[in-house]
């Protein structure tokens, strides 16, 4: 039996999309005042790695400035993302609350592993009361190597997990899932691609799919 779902956030539970352009527009916005941006915000390229850790996402859009600019951008957008989140500007996927009530009342428990920072995960995790539901929630930040994979397997050994999937769009999530011998579950959302989602065990449009997909699993488990 299924002992644990383990769930990424951005592009999984949380609709990134939402507060990603108000948020990026802020923080390119404050760069060109400060002379360190001249062209559009590049929305679409950030979107197209979503679900990489941050310092590799400035790397990406800012690649001819220093570490010191980078690093200022990224503070700067985590407070803008803060922000957005607690003005409720942002929003769960659909049945999000539903799934994670099933699942609690199954006896599997839920836990959150993202590439998203520790304060930005509180934000989410508060605004929306998710700890009625979520035993810990897990940051890329509480390990060093930056690596998906290992931040599963630190949960995996804290709890003593032994039969769990790892639910996510990315794939950072399906490698995460593979590396610890877990079950992937791709979600077909809006950033995810079609050749990362192929790699998934199985692949879901709606985290409905979750309550009748986790008995599927769990019966192919007793086989």
């Amino acid at each position: 039996m299924l002992q644990s779902l383990i769930f990424d956030m951005d592009g999984t539970l949380f609709q990134t999309d939402k507060i990603l352009e108000l948020s990026l527009d802020d923080t390119f916005n404050h760069l060109r005042t400060l002379n360190q941006w001249d062209t559009s915000t590049p929305v679409d390229k950030y979107r197209k790695i979503m679900g990489v850790p941050l310092p590799k996402v400035w790397e990406a859009l800012l690649p001819t400035h220093s570490d010191e600019i980078r690093k200022y951008a990224d503070d700067y957008f985590l407070k803008s993302l803060v922000a957005n989140i607690k003005k409720g500007k942002g929003a769960l996927y659909p049945n999000v609350k539903e799934v994670f009530s099933y699942l609690k009342e199954n006896n599997c428990s839920i836990y959150i592993a993202s590439n998203g920072l520790k304060e930005y995960l509180e934000a989410i995790v508060d605004h929306y009361d998710l700890n009625d539901w979520v035993t810990e929630t897990f940051s890329i930040q509480q390990i060093q190597t930056l690596n998906k994979g290992d931040l599963v397997k630190t949960i995996i050994k804290k709890y003593d997990i032994k039969q769990a999937a790892v639910v996510g769009d990315r794939l950072s999530d399906i490698n995460a899932a593979k590396d610890n011998s877990l079950i992937a579950v791709g979600c077909n959302f809006d950033v995810a691609q079609e050749d990362e989602l192929a790699q998934a065990d199985l692949v879901i449009d709606d985290l409905i799919e979750l309550k009748t997909v986790v008995p599927k699993i769990n019966n192919s488990l007793l086989i």
